[in-house]
């Protein structure tokens, strides 16, 4: 299935003026919300090393789109008024609103929920990524909500995706090697050999963190450096090639002149 990376989903119906009224219904300018939770990041470093990855490649890939932000492990607001009522993705993105640096992120203020969320489930939050988080991202409105096993074995699937349908997730059903396409993002989550990768099927290009883009980066300029090079020794030795051969012409010439001079003499006798 392709899709144009230019395309931007449309927002969902959480974004009207019925989700804001449901979802915020008091007024909160002197209530505290805090910007931390007070909870590792990630349990092993295997956890760490997947999120940052996922996080940092939808960075990557969506640096230059001004109304796209992806984040991660952010406090997330719900209900105005109510502090409790929050949550935190591992990895999420949301279209149509400013890509800026946040503490935290408001649902009210910022018009809509995130159109993409991705948790990578550990053996403290596999049941709760299955169960309390499933339910409660599709109360909110999130298009998709993924889930991925970083080597624990606890998911029915090492890779699950669920898309929004009438309020309700359905499963995505994953290809047969277990790729499963995140319609929201227009990109493919496929299983590595380590780990998990986001597939760009427009381009056939795998996302990369901003490390690894400047190091292909890096790797195109000095490839096009030796290039450059290896393009004015060959002129070089063309032009030299070319001096040899315009020697050897004005050689030629003038033993050819002699020729005819000497034989020229001959013939006066």
């Amino acid at each position: 299935m392709m899709a144009d990376k230019n395309r931007k989903p449309s927002l969902p119906s959480v974004g009207d003026s019925s989700f804001r009224t449901r979802f915020a219904p008091t007024a909160d300018a002197d209530i505290y919300y805090p910007e931390s939770d007070g909870k590792p990041m990630a349990e092993t470093e295997v956890h760490r090393d997947a999120i940052y990855k996922a996080l940092y490649s939808l960075i990557e890939y969506f640096k230059d789109d001004s109304d796209v932000c992806a984040s991660g492990n952010l406090m997330m607001y719900y209900v105005k008024g109510d502090p409790r009522k929050s949550t935190s993705p591992d990895v999420f993105v949301t279209f149509g609103i400013e890509k800026k640096l946040r503490r935290i992120y408001k649902i009210w203020e910022e018009g809509k929920p995130p159109d993409f969320v991705i948790e990578f489930s550990s053996p403290k939050t596999y049941k709760r990524d299955l169960r309390e988080k499933k339910k409660l991202y599709a109360e909110i409105g999130i298009e998709e909500y993924f889930l991925y096993d970083a080597g624990s074995n606890l998911l029915p699937e090492p890779l699950m995706g669920f898309r929004l349908v009438d309020g309700e997730y359905v499963a995505i059903e994953p290809d047969t090697d277990g790729n499963v396409y995140a319609e929201t993002l227009g990109l493919e989550l496929r299983l590595q050999d380590d780990g998990l990768g986001f597939f760009d099927p427009v381009s056939e290009k795998w996302l990369e963190t901003p490390a690894e883009a400047a190091a292909h980066r890096a790797e195109q300029a000095e490839v096009r450096a030796e290039q450059a090079e290896a393009t004015t020794e060959e002129e070089a030795k063309a032009r030299q090639l070319v001096e040899e051969e315009n020697t050897l012409l004005r050689e030629e010439i003038a033993r050819l002149r002699t020729q005819m001079e000497s034989s020229s003499t001959n013939t006066k006798r």
